[in-house]
């Protein structure tokens, strides 16, 4: 697959601070891929230079072959990109605000089609202010798509959706990509980057800590299952120590409840069952969790994603 995004020792310093800090990747034709990190890492300055928005420090990027500082006209020309805070015309329709933004290119889609894509048909004669968030982040998607791009950028496009309304955009960046578009995004949502992306990178202080599959990330996690457990009554401390299925296993105790870090689901299950039995004690709950990319993350830094 050829690679449609280049970044090579991008670094961007503001005074003494390197926001972006010599990060390196690629982005391959086709793909969903993923920039996850804190607030903070570094993810929007790294977008905002890769769209021509900004020069960098050091280094350098190359989106379609061109180079984003020379050539950002033309690259801006032949992608589409959803800011995370857009300004539109208070006054003009949706239909309006997108039939005026298409006649910035030479190649544009109808603005009827791009309404009707994201599901804003019925509310092409209306204004922006009369929508609501969800359906605001939809036309903005759909603002993006006005010169029917070939790589769509999106920075936190789900930021401060309820549940349903994130899930909807979900669908439609799917929809984006069956398209064949290639799709980037930023998010701070681990099941966003899960569900979504087919290689994540994880930044942390204006670095790249790991790239790849959702699927290799979490392989890097020592300890992948969680199994979480509750009994009829407080547990002693050496109640609890026996839990531990292996001496490489990790377990915490509080109360009635137990969490345990395992490496072997199923033997430390069985391991549960017998102790259970043999103790006289009732399992009021046994469930087993799989490691997420936040665990991934914690691995790689030692802090919560969301610190």
């Amino acid at each position: 697959m050829d690679e449609v995004i280049q970044v090579r020792g991008l670094v961007k310093r503001y005074g003494r601070l390197a926001a972006v800090d010599g990060v390196s990747f690629t982005v391959r034709r086709g793909e969903v891929f993923g920039i996850l990190g804190p607030n903070g890492a570094g993810k929007t300055t790294t977008l905002e230079i890769i769209e021509g928005l900004q020069p960098p420090t050091e280094g350098e990027t190359r989106v379609l072959g061109m180079d984003t500082r020379r050539d950002h006209l033309k690259v801006k020309g032949r992608i589409g990109v959803q800011l995370q805070a857009s300004a539109y015309f208070d006054y003009l329709t949706l239909h309006e605000i997108l039939t005026l933004f298409g006649a910035f290119y030479p190649r544009r889609l109808p603005a009827g089609e791009l309404l009707d894509a994201v599901g804003l048909a019925d509310r092409a004669r209306t204004t922006l202010k009369k929508l609501s968030g969800g359906q605001k982040q939809r036309f903005t998607v759909a603002a993006s798509l006005v010169n029917d791009p070939e790589v769509v950028i999106l920075d936190e496009p789900t930021t401060g959706l309820d549940p349903q309304a994130r899930h909807n955009l979900w669908d439609l960046i799917r929809l984006i990509h069956s398209y064949g578009k290639t799709v980037v995004l930023t998010t701070h949502y681990i099941e966003e980057a899960e569900a979504l992306c087919h290689r994540v990178a994880i930044m942390d202080d204006g670095r790249v800590v790991a790239l790849d599959t959702p699927s290799d990330l979490l392989l890097r996690v020592e300890r992948p299952y969680l199994v979480k457990l509750s009994t009829d009554r407080d547990l002693s401390p050496q109640e609890a120590e026996s839990l531990r299925p292996t001496p490489d296993d990790v377990v915490a105790a509080d109360g009635a409840s137990c969490r345990l870090r395992v490496k072997d689901a199923p033997r430390a299950v069985g391991h549960v069952l017998d102790w259970a039995s043999g103790s006289g004690l009732t399992l009021e709950r046994l469930e087993v969790v799989h490691a997420t990319l936040e665990d991934v993350f914690l691995e790689l830094t030692g802090k919560e994603l969301r610190d």
